[in-house]
């Protein structure tokens, strides 16, 4: 299941590079720098055929490939059943949730964001945006449905539908999106001790262990206030939740490879924090614009309040 999703957020962080630079090129072809990397363009809404073709190719091919490559690395590998549900709640206590909700809420902007530049309306491009996210992780879901040692899992749909919902609902909204989903890593001890689980270097670490991912709501404040107020226009207060201990999916294993795990204590983070939305900060180069753009999804180092095990722990500068 990790090596699942480790391919889908990896997936999803290159898409989010490529397709934010794009919409940033399309926003400054019509004369406009979006102060924010999910607003369209203000263009007027007449479909621009030769890009929605473009669109709906590159879609396809993008669909067609990541489908293809899941299938050969993940389920080729396992055999099949009759289709069945599966309830995996309990599992990473709820981190693979997190990823579903983070994971379905990027493709919603993505496609989104697509939709506007090939010329369709704010309200289709917000339906059919929301739509396609859903759509992407139900597929997958009805792959686990028919795998023998996995199923459909109801908790995944109901993650996949926020992730889309939150995105969805905002843009129908107030036109941007307020409170956006961020991601943030540090390498854990835990990973040493399962590498099959959590990969065995940091290139494998950052999208398979859950252990080190933190999921944050980042609140953009100044969105909140008078239009006329002087708040920092970057300046976002961000919640964040992430658990440790982890060293198996619904329980701790005792060994692995031969070697005695200790007994860790699984448990649960929640983090209040200060953020930097970088999309919003003002420059005049076209490509530190679009840099920070496609990097927004990472929540920014900050000092930070953890409530943890009945204690709350200050940090400095957590990531």
């Amino acid at each position: 299941m990790i090596l699942r999703y480790a391919f889908l957020l990896s997936l999803i962080l290159l898409l989010s590079l490529d397709l934010n630079a794009s919409q940033g090129v399309a926003n400054q072809f019509n004369g406009t720098l979006n102060r924010d990397s999910l607003q369209s363009s203000e263009s007027v809404d007449t479909v621009n055929h030769k890009r929605l073709k473009a669109v709906i190719f590159s879609g396809a091919l993008v669909y067609a490939g990541s489908m293809t490559g899941l299938y050969q690395l993940w389920y080729k590998n396992y055999p099949q059943s009759n289709f069945h549900f599966f309830n995996d709640n309990n599992e990473y206590l709820q981190m693979d949730k997190m990823g579903h909700f983070t994971t379905t809420y990027y493709i919603s902007k993505l496609s989104y964001n697509t939709l506007r530049w090939s010329g369709l309306t704010e309200k289709q491009s917000i339906l059919y945006g929301g739509g396609m996210g859903i759509m992407y992780l139900t597929v997958i879901e009805i792959l686990d449905g028919f795998s023998t040692e996995w199923g459909f899992s109801p908790g995944d749909i109901t993650a996949n539908t926020l992730g889309a919902s939150l995105f969805v609902g905002q843009q129908l909204l107030w036109k941007e999106q307020r409170l956006q989903l961020k991601w943030s890593f540090h390498q854990s001890k835990y990973a040493t001790y399962r590498p099959d689980l959590f990969g065995n270097n940091l290139s494998k670490q950052w999208v398979k262990d859950y252990n080190g991912q933190t999921y944050w709501l980042s609140a953009n404040i100044k969105s909140f206030l008078p239009k006329k107020s002087k708040f920092p226009a970057w300046l976002n207060l961000a919640v964040g939740y992430g658990a440790e201990g982890m060293t198996g999916a619904s329980q701790n294993s005792l060994s692995y490879n031969g070697t005695i795990i200790p007994p860790f204590k699984r448990y649960r983070q929640f983090y209040l924090s200060g953020d930097i939305d970088i999309s919003r900060i003002k420059t005049r180069s076209k490509t530190l614009h679009l840099i920070l753009n496609a990097l927004s999804f990472i929540k920014i180092p900050f000092p930070t309040l953890e409530l943890s095990q009945g204690k709350i722990i200050a940090h400095p500068l957590y990531f």
